[in-house]
């Protein structure tokens, strides 16, 4: 019986074109599910089971915890941390440039003078609308 178990299994890993190719694939995965299921259960009814109310209190790093989490924040934080990935990337658009200058010539120069200005405009821009000012 093992015998024929195991031809099957190493006919269908050999065909590479059948969905028995996946098999020790699906597999592991099935082994890894049932790894987490298991532990997870064998944990959970072995564990002991000691609720105080030291054990149910907020974990804050010993810091006391005052005020409610959801207060307001100003969306200036946002907008700031925004602009700057939004600028950080257009920047990381230079790398290329600086290390193919001289195969670019001309052409790449101005070119990327083009993007230079456009990125200033849009910084301009920014500035313009008071994005950057934080008096309010």
């Amino acid at each position: 019986m093992f015998h024929l178990l195991q031809t099957d299994v190493t006919r269908l890993v050999q065909d590479h074109s059948a969905a028995g190719s996946y098999l020790p694939v699906l597999l592991q995965f099935l082994f890894a599910a049932g790894m987490i299921g298991t532990l997870m259960a064998v944990t959970h009814l072995l564990g002991p089971k000691r609720a105080t109310s030291d054990k149910l209190a907020t974990f804050t790093s010993g810091i006391e915890s005052h005020g409610d989490a959801r207060q307001p924040m100003a969306i200036k934080y946002f907008l700031v941390a925004i602009l700057f990935v939004l600028f950080d990337v257009e920047v990381i658009f230079f790398y290329p440039y600086a290390v193919n200058f001289r195969g670019l010539g001309w052409n790449g120069f101005w070119a990327v003078l083009m993007f230079v200005g456009l990125f200033l405009c849009g910084f301009i821009y920014i500035v313009k609308k008071g994005a950057l000012k934080w008096e309010d």
